[in-house]
């Protein structure tokens, strides 16, 4: 599975746009079409990440609220938490 809908978002797309985007989406996110393979090929498991400007735009680009571009759901202790945990 991997980290990022990327993947899912292209294939709902019909063939000609496909291949138009796979070019298209490179440029306008400011990275090489190598890079934006990469990006497309994070597992879920990989401690690799999209620098998150790029997500922003990714997500803007294909319609996404934000967050909805990540397939996992990152768990973190709320401010509280840390404190409370700082005191002990």
């Amino acid at each position: 599975m991997f980290k990022y809908r990327i993947n899912d978002c292209l294939i709902q797309l019909p063939m000609k746009d496909y291949r138009k985007a796979l070019k298209v989406l490179p440029k306008a996110i400011n990275v090489s079409s190598n890079t934006f393979s990469n990006y497309r090929n994070i597992k879920l498991t990989d401690e690799q990440d999209i620098p998150h400007q790029k997500v922003v735009l990714l997500e803007k680009i294909f319609g996404l609220a934000s967050g909805e571009l990540e397939n996992f759901e990152s768990e973190y202790k709320s401010l509280q938490q840390l404190l409370e945990e700082c005191q002990n």
